[in-house]
């Protein structure tokens, strides 16, 4: 189950609103896991 914090990240980055930067930081604070970061971006999440 996807929690709501990733739906929100989802929806800003695919509406173009977050840039890759922002759904780093969003793992950074513990708002996504580093796996939801690659599903959302399409990229390895590096540290």
């Amino acid at each position: 189950m996807m929690n709501s914090k990733f739906e929100k990240v989802k929806s800003y980055y695919e509406r173009g609103l977050w840039d890759i930067s922002r759904v780093r930081n969003a793992v950074v604070k513990n708002w996504i896991t580093s796996a939801e970061f690659e599903e959302i971006t399409g990229t390895a999440y590096e540290e």
